[in-house]
């Protein structure tokens, strides 16, 4: 978009910049006046229209200070001018912005992973705003990694992050998967390819001790879900020589952990007939392929089929993509749950259990929880809440940024 000066957003005097480590003039970033921004709470997003004006030129993906309107240090980030995000904050010192930053930022990411998990070597190693570096999203499947910069300012230093990793890890490869659509939306290309090394895209990746073949060129997003890591173990108490219907496999984590942890008989649904290939061959994998039933189709049909009515399940599992991706889609998300929901409800026995899961970020938690009540009304069945959980520990949530906090799991016995 090129360079822009105060004038372009509101004629105001000139303030002057702060000066970097290196005395390089650092523009400022001045909210407009009113109230509290949520940028001073903790956010890390500043959107256009909460700037009042910048005091000097720059250039988009430079890293730039911001001011309240009361002229205190709020934070140092990076500006994008094609974003409706145009700033994303990175520190809240004035502290410089080089490679030993971004070192620290993966080391401390890193830290906390191996504090928390059994499996660290398989795990999202960065996500982004809650390790306070926006824009990043760094998973970890052993000596592979696989990475995506999501925002310009982030996108700038590519290059940066990739030597560091190879510092810290000395990975086989890095996998860049950078054909996630937000990109257009800061103006950058849909990318993807090797950073480093020719490796095989298929990968083992182990999660509770169990193995999962992943494919990190084709698989959805960097091409394993570590979210649900922990909440796969709750199935251990409930799924000892029960019948397991598991809605929307993918590549069959629930269905895995289910037949692993002693279910008699796992029937699998999801219509990406890949993605059933890949989930056939984890039960292979895995040893446990002739108590688990895969099949390509449609869960939305499947669970109101004669075929689905005609049997019932003590465990049925719905673990969908997002519905809506935005406030404007939430009201077709809301029928949406309450339709698979209902359905499942119905084919659960007198005492079994309903996992039922959200990934979507505009489906608040409460109204999540609604949803699946009336659904139960409307079936005619009595739910007990047994567990209601959120992401893994390798997706930590900052209270201060709702965005980080998306994923709903909860279990209820229905009666």
């Amino acid at each position: 978009m090129g360079k822009k000066k105060k004038s372009e957003i509101n004629e105001v005097p000139v303030m002057v910049s702060t000066d970097d480590e290196e005395g390089m003039k650092i523009p400022r970033v001045v909210l407009r006046k009113g109230g509290t921004h949520r940028v001073e709470e903790g956010h890390a997003w500043i959107f256009q229209n909460e700037i009042d004006y910048i005091d000097s030129e720059f250039e988009p993906g430079d890293i730039v200070d911001v001011y309240t309107a009361r002229h205190v240090f709020v934070g140092r980030g990076y500006i994008n001018p094609k974003s409706q995000i145009i700033v994303r904050i990175l520190t809240r010192k004035a502290e410089k912005i080089d490679a030993e930053f971004f070192k620290q930022r993966i080391l401390t990411a890193w830290n906390y992973r191996q504090q928390f998990l059994q499996e660290p070597e398989y795990c999202r190693l960065v996500y982004s705003e809650a390790d306070f570096l926006p824009g990043l999203i760094i998973d970890k499947f052993g000596d592979i990694f696989v990475l995506q910069t999501l925002a310009l300012g982030m996108d700038i230093h590519k290059a940066t992050i990739v030597a560091i990793l190879e510092e810290l890890f000395h990975p086989i490869g890095i996998y860049e998967r950078n054909d996630v659509s937000v990109r257009k939306l800061e103006g950058l290309p849909l990318t993807t390819g090797y950073l480093k090394g020719n490796f095989d895209p298929v990968l083992i990746v182990k999660e509770n001790g169990f193995l999962f073949e992943t494919n990190v060129v084709t698989g959805q997003k960097t091409g394993f879900f570590y979210d649900q890591r922990e909440n796969r173990t709750v199935l251990k108490n409930i799924v000892q020589g029960k019948n397991v219907l598991d809605c929307f496999c993918n590549t069959g984590s629930f269905a895995i952990h289910a037949a692993k942890y002693g279910a008699s008989h796992v029937t699998s649904i999801d219509i990406s007939e890949e993605a059933i290939g890949l989930a056939r061959h984890n039960a292979v994998l895995n040893q446990v392929e002739e108590s688990c039933t895969f099949m390509v189709a449609n869960a939305f049909d499947y669970l109101r089929s004669p075929s689905a009515k005609a049997q019932s399940y003590d465990v049925v599992i719905l673990d969908p993509p997002a519905f809506t991706k935005s406030k404007s889609a939430i009201e077709g998300a809301i029928r949406g749950y309450k339709e698979i929901n209902l359905q499942g409800l119905k084919l659960v026995k007198p005492g079994g259990f309903l996992i039922t899961c959200s990934c979507s970020f505009h489906m608040d938690r409460e109204l999540f929880r609604d949803i699946v009540l009336v659904a139960a009304c409307d079936a005619h069945r009595t739910i007990r809440e047994v567990e209601y959980r959120t992401q893994a520990k390798d997706h930590p949530i900052l209270p201060a940024i709702p965005e980080t906090h998306y994923l709903k799991f909860l279990a209820v016995q229905v009666f």
